[in-house]
């Protein structure tokens, strides 16, 4: 890979601290000079609104555009297929299914998302496929942690078949009872090459199951830890109520999925071990399902909306409470139902400003740094800084000013991961003016 020199751009880094004009340098798939405050002298020369370089050095001058860290996604599902339930989404054929997370992975990249945590796959080996599609360069995506299914107990959150039919196959997770039944369902993930497994430990309102029924018990959650911290696998959780998440905390599952019933005692759980845990509401599910679902049959003032709006108030609540005492909250809104399509993740993060408290920076770290630690790392991905991997989104328009800026593809002015283009500016011959790609 040559040079890249962004120049003239407004640095916004991830790290917390205050944007400043200034130059970034990426050589290869790394950021090797961070210039604040002018043009640090990587390149000579005046340069406005355009597209130069010479000797394999690439310049792109940013007209005063934003330049940031790229998303990440904690809570994907890539094989969520915008359909209205769990049954539509489990039973879409493989081929089309694989074809459908393919276009999805790259509508993650076109948005800024360079990086997102699976959060369980709707087909065994199906995020796996991805993961390895993209990591050879066969399928655009982001930088991608693979899933297995989800894990269920018999009768819990994924456990879809008829109570008449006993096909393991017609259910959307996979089912298990028992200790030795979960290490089975590890073991067999672990072998199809995920890097993460997912545990239902809590219900789902929508799913007929509650969300402060706790199913999963702590022997099989035991195991299921026990078998993947024995092969360097790391787990996360479905834990909507409150003793779920305690089991989260009890059996050190990192990344804990909704926690929007969490109580008190949950809480000072989780903060005497904030620098070990990751929290990752789904506040765009709750608040899609609760009010924006009736297209496809949810009643705004029907039960079960009402059960999430309920939620909603919950979590919000909760979510207040985990940000003053700093657990690291992260956006991840449960994408790929009918009434969340894939492509609107962004709007996690003005749900964090307007809902939980967050600054537009404290909202745009946790897209960010914050990613770079779920992704696993920490000192190399998630902030503009040199050594770091050139992740990295051209935005037009500050979104410390407005947060919303970032659900707008056309604002989203180039995408980089891992130092190359996926999205690059272009430019008109005549003018040598920005084009930039659309």
């Amino acid at each position: 890979m040559g040079e890249v020199l962004f120049t003239n751009v407004r640095i916004l880094d991830g790290s917390g601290d205050a944007p400043a004009t200034g130059e970034v340098l990426v050589q290869g798939n790394r950021i090797r000079r961070v210039s604040r405050g002018g043009y640090g002298g990587m390149a000579g020369g005046a340069r406005s609104g355009g597209v130069g370089g010479s000797g394999g050095q690439t310049v792109i001058d940013g007209a005063g555009a934003t330049l940031m860290p790229g998303l990440c996604d904690a809570h994907a599902h890539f094989s969520w297929n915008d359909q209205d339930s769990l049954e539509a989404i489990q039973r879409m054929p493989p081929e089309e299914h694989t074809l459908f997370s393919a276009g999805v992975a790259k509508t993650y990249l076109d948005m800024g998302f360079t990086s997102a945590v699976g959060a369980a796959a709707a087909k065994p080996r199906l995020d796996v496929v991805i993961r390895n599609a993209i990591n050879a360069g066969t399928i655009p995506g982001p930088r991608y942690l693979a899933n297995g299914q989800e894990i269920a107990t018999l009768g819990g959150l994924g456990d879809t078949s008829p109570p008449h039919i006993d096909i393991p196959e017609l259910s959307f997770g996979v089912v298990v009872s028992g200790a030795e039944e979960m290490r089975a369902v590890v073991r067999r993930f672990i072998k199809y090459g995920v890097d993460l497994l997912k545990l239902n430990l809590s219900g789902e309102e929508i799913a007929g199951v509650g969300a402060e029924e706790t199913p999963m018990t702590d022997e099989e959650a035991a195991v299921a830890v026990s078998e993947a911290r024995r092969r360097g696998k790391r787990v996360c959780a479905h834990a909507r109520s409150a003793e779920s998440v305690k089991m989260c905390v009890r059996h050190g599952i990192e990344i804990v999925y909704h926690a929007s019933f969490a109580d008190e005692e949950a809480l000072d759980m989780l903060e005497a071990q904030k620098d070990r845990f990751f929290v990752a509401p789904g506040l765009a599910w709750l608040v899609m399902t609760s009010s924006h679902a009736e297209k496809w049959g949810i009643d705004p003032n029907g039960p079960l909306a009402l059960m999430y709006k309920r939620e909603l108030e919950a979590a919000v609540e909760t979510m207040r409470k985990m940000h003053r005492r700093g657990i690291r909250v992260l956006p991840g809104g449960d994408y790929g139902f009918a009434w969340t399509p894939h492509g609107t993740n962004a709007k996690d993060l003005e749900y964090f400003v307007e809902m939980i408290g967050m600054s537009p920076m404290e909202a745009i770290v946790s897209a960010t740094r914050y990613g770079g630690q779920i992704m696993g790392k920490p000192d190399e991905l998630g902030q503009v800084r040199e050594g770091f991997l050139a992740d990295l989104i051209l935005v037009d328009g500050d979104p410390l000013s407005n947060i919303r800026i970032l659900q707008d593809r056309k604002r989203i002015l180039a995408v980089m991961k891992d130092g190359s283009f996926h999205r690059a500016p272009e430019v008109s011959s005549q003018s040598r003016q920005i084009r930039w790609a659309s």
